[in-house]
């Protein structure tokens, strides 16, 4: 996005550190033990926020975004799941809308970047 104002870019390790403490981490690594993916989530009342999806350039395009998070979802045994990406992330609104998530809201975080919210609500 050459967006270098972005949290994931700015935040600190102590930042990190807290929200692992707050929720879960999951990563993806191939035949070598290298990360070629992570997705984070934390509960908060009846919702599972899910954030910071990554897959390797390398590596997107062969389901391991879609893995991430079914198994974060998987963690977490509530109604209603909430996630979020930059606008221009075509690609990504479109993983999350395939496993059934639907737009409810967009912020301008600041000059070209727009943030869309997507819900995902579990039947009853």
């Amino acid at each position: 996005m050459n967006n270098y104002d972005i949290p994931p870019i700015k935040q600190t390790n102590e930042e990190v550190e807290q929200e692992y403490a707050k929720g879960i981490l999951l990563k993806a690594t191939d035949e070598d033990g290298q990360i070629i993916g992570s997705v984070r989530a934390y509960m908060e009342n009846d919702t599972a926020y899910i954030g910071k999806l990554i897959v390797h350039p390398d590596k997107q395009g062969q389901g391991i975004g879609t893995k991430l998070v079914s198994a974060i979802e998987k963690q977490y045994s509530v109604p209603r799941y909430e996630i979020f990406t930059s606008t221009k992330s075509i690609r990504t609104i479109q993983l999350y809308e395939r496993l059934g998530y639907v737009q409810f809201k967009e912020v301008r975080m600041s000059e070209g970047l727009n943030i869309v919210y997507l819900e995902k609500c579990e039947r009853e």
